[in-house]
C-alpha cells in the first residue's frame, strides 16, 4: 500500500499549571493531526502529541517552548512527504523505510548531531497512527486485538479488567491536589524526582519531596496492591548524575520506611548507557533512553528490571518490538503518558490492557495524568468519539474495563471530530 495524500494541521492545549520535570517546565501541548489518504481513497486521520522537553532537554532547553515545537512538527511535515515515497505491507514496514532518514532530517533542523532518537519518534506517532488506521481499513479490520501482528500476539494475550492510573505528581503540583487524588482513590503514584539546580541540591530537595509525599500517602490503603498499599513510582527523567546520588535517596526511603513501596524508579540517570543499576535496592526502568530495540536488550544487562512502553511517545510500531524484547529477556512492560489528550489515552490503553499484571500490583499500571494536567480536561472527554464511555473515567484509582471497552477498542476505531475538523478550512 502506499499514501499518496497527506495533510497536516495543530490543535493546542494549554495546561492549567506549567507541567515541572527534568528541571523545567512546559505550558502546553500540541497535538499534530495527520490526514492519510492511501492509493484506494481510503482516509484515516491520527493523533499525536509533541513533547520537546521530554525528548531532548537540549533542544527544548535551546530555543523558545513554541520554537522547539516548531522544529519537532516540522519533523512530522518532512516524514509525511518521505511516506509519499514509500510502498509498505504494514505501517512497521513504513516506519523502517523512512525512520533513519527522519532522523538525519531532524539532527540538521536542530543543528544538534548528538539529537535524541526520541525527538523525532514522538514526532512520528500521528503518522503512525494514521498508517495504522489505514492498513485496518484496507484488510477491513475493526478491532485493536486484530490490528496486532501475528507475532506479537502472544504478548497482548492478557484482558485486564482494572488498569491502574498514575497520576504524574509534578513539581508544582499542590499538596491539597495530591490529597484529592488520594482521596479518589489512587493507588500507585508517578512522583517526578530531579529537582532545579545541582546534583547536591537536587538530591536534597527530592529527599523533602519523598518523604513530604510519603507523610500524606502512607495514612492511605488500597485492595489494588498486594500489600495493601499506595504505591510510589519513581521519575527521575534523566536527571541524576551518579549512581551513589540514587542511592542516598533510597538509603533515605529505607530508613524512614517506605523502600518497598517504591514499585519502580524510571529513567534515573543523565548518562544511562555507563551506569550499571545492579546492587541498588529498586526496580528501575528505561524510558526515554530506550530508543530502539538493542536499548531495551542493553538495559536489561545494565540490570533495569522493566521497560515503559510509549505507544503516544515512540510509535504503536515500535512499541510491539520493544513489548516483544522486554518479554524475551522476562522483563516486565507497562505503558507511560506525555500528558496525552484522551484519543491518545486510549491507544496507550489499549497496550497495557492487554500486558499481564505489574509485579506487585493486581493488574495493569499506565501513567495517565490528563486530569492533573490540564484544565480542560472533562471538555475534552466530552469531545471523544464515546463521551459516555465507562473506560474513558477511572473509579477508585483504575480504569475498569469490561467486554464494552474491548468489543470497542476503546474507541480508536472511531473518528475523534473534535481533531478532524480541523480540516473542513479546505472544503
Amino acid at each position: 500500500m502506499r499514501i499518496v495524500e497527506t495533510d497536516l494541521e495543530i490543535q493546542r492545549e494549554p495546561f492549567a499549571r506549567p507541567f515541572g520535570f527534568k528541571g523545567s517546565a512546559f505550558h502546553e501541548k500540541w497535538n499534530l493531526v495527520v490526514k492519510g489518504v492511501d492509493e484506494e481513497g481510503h482516509v484515516a486521520f491520527g493523533l499525536g502529541g509533541l513533547a520537546v522537553l521530554w525528548s531532548d532537554a537540549n533542544v527544548f532547553s535551546a530555543h523558545t517552548e513554541m520554537g522547539g515545537n516548531v522544529l519537532q512538527a516540522a519533523v512530522l511535515e518532512y516524514a509525511l512527504q518521505r511516506a509519499k515515497d514509500v510502498d509498505f505491507d504494514s505501517p512497521p514496514d513504513l516506519f523502517d523505510a523512512i525512520v533513519d532518514d527522519v532522523y538525519d532530517y531532524g539532527k540538521q533542523i536542530t543543528g544538534n548531531a548528538d539529537l535524541r532518537r526520541t525527538f523525532i519518534l514522538i514526532a512520528l506517532v500521528a503518522l503512525d497512527n494514521a498508517a495504522w488506521l489505514l492498513y485496518a481499513k484496507r484488510k477491513g479490520l475493526s478491532s485493536f486485538d486484530e490490528m496486532v501482528p501475528t507475532q506479537y500476539r502472544s504478548f497482548f494475550s492478557e484482558r485486564q479488567s482494572h488498569v491502574a492510573i498514575v497520576p504524574a505528581v509534578g513539581y508544582t503540583l499542590p499538596m491539597s491536589e495530591l490529597q484529592g487524588l488520594l482521596e479518589n482513590g489512587a493507588y500507585v503514584l508517578k512522583i517526578k524526582i530531579g529537582h532545579p539546580g545541582d546534583e547536591a541540591e537536587m538530591v536534597k530537595k527530592d529527599k523533602v519531596w519523598l518523604s513530604q509525599i510519603h507523610d500524606l500517602a502512607k495514612g492511605f490503603e488500597t485492595p489494588m496492591t498486594d500489600s495493601g498499599q499506595v504505591l510510589y513510582y519513581l521519575d527521575a527523567n534523566g536527571r541524576y548524575g551518579e549512581k551513589e546520588s540514587m542511592a542516598q535517596g533510597l538509603d533515605q526511603a529505607d530508613k524512614e520506611g517506605f523502600l518497598d513501596r517504591i514499585v519502580l524508579i524510571e529513567e534515573p540517570f543523565q548518562r544511562p548507557n555507563e551506569i550499571d543499576v545492579h546492587g541498588l535496592p529498586a526496580r528501575f526502568a528505561g524510558d526515554e533512553s530506550i530508543e530502539t530495540v538493542a536499548d531495551v536488550e542493553t538495559r536489561v544487562a545494565q540490570g533495569y528490571g522493566a521497560m515503559a512502553i510509549k505507544p503516544a511517545g515512540k510509535t504503536l510500531s515500535l512499541a510491539f518490538r520493544m513489548v516483544e524484547a522486554a518479554a524475551a529477556a522476562e522483563v516486565p512492560s507497562f505503558v507511560a503518558d506525555n500528558a496525552c489528550v484522551p484519543v491518545l489515552v486510549e491507544w496507550n490503553k489499549n497496550v497495557q490492557a492487554r500486558l499481564p499484571n505489574f509485579p506487585g500490583m493486581k493488574g495493569g499500571l499506565m501513567e495517565s495524568n490528563g486530569p492533573e494536567n490540564y484544565g480542560t480536561w472533562n471538555r475534552m472527554l466530552s469531545e471523544y468519539p464515546l463521551p459516555d464511555a465507562a473506560w474513558l473515567r477511572p473509579q477508585k484509582g483504575a480504569f475498569v474495563l469490561g467486554d464494552g471497552y474491548y468489543g470497542h477498542s476503546g474507541g480508536i476505531f472511531e473518528e475523534p471530530k473534535f481533531y478532524t475538523r480541523l480540516f473542513e478550512r479546505n472544503k
